[in-house]
């Protein structure tokens, strides 16, 4: 789930080349800016992506968005039920030359879920993602690209709003958990998940596909995910290992990468080494997710005191990554280190609508969206979305 989303799809549209030509070419560069849009800058790379985790931020807050930028958002998809990083205009139906994406599909439909009466709508990115399923079980950032460990937990976090075990979401014998699966590594290579086999099929630890697909093999997404049991982070080999293994072998891994500085590393090639906010926000969600908040003390905390600059610097969906590692870490998102993340995010966009109470002073949008919440049993994203094979 890492903001540096633009040059990451840029670099996945140039990839797929002519291999598939119904989704080759990239949405215009030069787009206007829509009045329901959260953040300020060119969104033609993660308009839909920055849009829906706003509204899934707010939503874990208990603050009602405004119609405008649910609307913005429901009107990006495309009738397929895909949705692409950006239509600059929605009016005109999606061609060929749209490119369109499981990332957006799925972290749309999760927040559409989330502020409900976009049943339809979720349902719809829903079936066309199943359909893009590879025989792996898994999927990829575009319609038959190799399945990564990002964008399959994405996804996870999208089926989960329909009812339906993930476990029985299939094409032919492999389902989402089996892709995740073939992607971890044994503990004697850190237990970690690559985010896809280089070219001779060796795979490497990447800490930005793990805390993704810690969070996609608990079978938990950005809307619902909540810390759990209280468990030590320890790396143990099974003769047939389960999603919950790997997610502990995952979580271990990103203990012991934290450890030292309480941050991960981006090691971009051509730049020095520097500490990845994004991504260890996505790694406090997965090792709350997998041990507990006190599993994720060390990097919230680093977080509180060195992620305010960050945040302000690249906008909504960064602050939307540090509510959710809030929420999940047990932290104040209103207090997070001095600032109000909430107030932050509310305005790069259209202001929420203020909460309605009942005289017990229960909000009543809360009451309403934890009751759909739970009637969908909504999954997670994590992550990601850095598509560079990080070590």
């Amino acid at each position: 789930m890492n903001v540096r989303r633009s040059a990451a799809v840029l670099a996945a549209t140039v990839a797929i080349g002519t291999a598939t030509p119904a989704v080759a070419a990239s949405p215009s560069p030069s787009p206007s800016l829509p009045s329901g849009l959260y953040g300020s800058s060119d969104p033609t790379y993660d308009g839909v992506w920055r849009q829906s985790l706003a509204l899934i931020a707010l939503y874990r807050v208990h603050a009602e968005p405004a119609a405008a930028a649910v609307d913005w958002l429901a009107g990006q998809q495309c009738e397929s039920g895909a949705f692409p990083a950006f239509r600059a205009n929605p009016a005109k139906a999606c061609d060929a030359k749209l490119m369109v994406d499981t990332n957006s599909t799925a972290a749309a439909a999760q927040a559409l879920s989330a502020v409900g009466g976009h049943g339809t709508a979720v349902t719809k990115a829903v079936t066309w993602l199943k359909s893009v399923q590879n025989k792996d079980g898994g999927w990829g950032y575009t319609p038959g690209g190799a399945s990564d460990a990002n964008s399959t937990s994405v996804v996870i976090g999208a089926l989960m709003t329909q009812h339906t075990p993930v476990s029985t979401i299939r094409n032919g014998a492999k389902s989402p958990y089996d892709a995740l699966l073939k992607l971890s590594l044994p503990c004697a290579d850190g237990g970690a998940f690559a985010y896809q086999p280089d070219k001779n099929g060796k795979l490497t630890a990447n800490a930005d596909a793990t805390a993704a697909a810690v969070v996609g093999a608990l079978g938990q997404g950005m809307v619902s995910v909540k810390a759990g049991d209280k468990k030590n982070a320890a790396c143990t080999d099974a003769a047939r290992p389960t999603p919950e293994d790997a997610a502990a072998n995952g979580s271990a891994y990103l203990a012991k990468a934290v450890a030292k500085d309480g941050h991960l590393t981006s090691a971009l090639p051509g730049s020095e080494n520097q500490p990845d906010y994004g991504n260890t926000a996505d790694a406090v969600v997965a090792l709350a997710a997998q041990g507990g908040t006190a599993a994720a003390t060390g990097p919230l905390r680093w977080l509180e005191r060195n992620s305010a600059k960050w945040a302000e610097q690249n906008g909504p969906a960064a602050y939307a990554q540090l509510i959710l590692a809030a929420e999940a870490g047990g932290a104040d998102p209103s207090d997070f280190g001095g600032t109000d993340l909430v107030k932050q995010l509310t305005a790069t966009g259209p202001a929420p609508v203020t909460a309605s109470q009942d005289d017990s002073g229960t909000s009543v949008w809360w009451m309403v969206g934890a009751g759909l919440a739970a009637g969908a049993g909504i999954g997670f994203l994590l992550s990601s979305r850095n598509k560079r094979k990080q070590p």
